[in-house]
C-alpha cells in the first residue's frame, strides 16, 4: 500500500505543481512569447514599409532631380539667348557709335579743309598783290582792292 499511496502522492503533488506551473509560470511565459511574436512582426511590417518608403524616396528624388536637370537646361538656354542678345546690342551699339563718330570726323575734315582753302585763298592773294606790287613797283592797298583779290584767289 505504500507504493499506492506513494504514487497517489506523486500524482497529486504532480497535479499542484502542473496547476501551479499553469497559474504563475507559464501564462506570463505565454504572454512574454505572445508580446515578443508582436514586437518582431510589427518589427518586420516596419523594416517592410520602411523600405517601400525608401523606394518611393528613390522615386521622388529621381524625379526631383530630373525636374532640376530640365530647369537647369531652360535656365542656361535663357541666358545663352540673353547674352546672345546683349552681344547683337553691342554690336548695334558700336556700328551705330561707329557711324556717328565716322560722321563727326568726315564733318571735322571737312571743316579743317574749308579752312585750309580760305587760309590758302588769302594766301595766294597776298603773293598776287606782292607779285602785282613788284610788277608795278609801287604798292598796291589790299583793303582799297580787296574785290579784285577776292576774284584772283577764287580763280585760283
Amino acid at each position: 500500500m505504500n507504493i499506492n499511496l506513494t504514487l497517489f502522492g506523486q500524482m497529486i503533488a504532480f497535479a499542484i505543481f502542473v496547476w501551479f506551473t499553469k497559474q504563475f509560470v507559464w501564462t506570463p511565459i505565454m504572454a512574454a512569447l505572445e508580446e515578443r511574436k508582436g514586437k518582431i512582426a510589427n518589427g518586420l511590417a516596419a523594416a517592410e514599409r520602411g523600405q517601400h518608403e525608401q523606394e518611393l524616396a528613390k522615386k521622388h528624388a529621381a524625379d526631383e532631380l530630373r525636374e532640376a536637370k530640365a530647369q537647369a537646361a531652360e535656365i542656361i538656354g535663357q541666358a545663352q539667348k540673353r547674352a546672345s542678345g546683349i552681344i547683337d546690342e553691342a554690336k548695334e551699339n558700336a556700328r551705330s557709335e561707329g557711324g556717328r563718330l565716322l560722321t563727326a570726323a568726315q564733318a571735322e575734315i571737312e571743316q579743317e579743309a574749308n579752312r585750309v582753302r580760305e587760309t590758302l585763298r588769302e594766301k595766294v592773294g597776298e603773293l598776287a598783290v606782292a607779285g602785282a606790287e613788284k610788277i608795278l613797283r609801287r604798292e598796291i592797298n589790299a583793303d582799297s582792292h580787296r574785290d579784285v583779290v577776292d576774284a584772283v584767289a577764287k580763280q585760283l
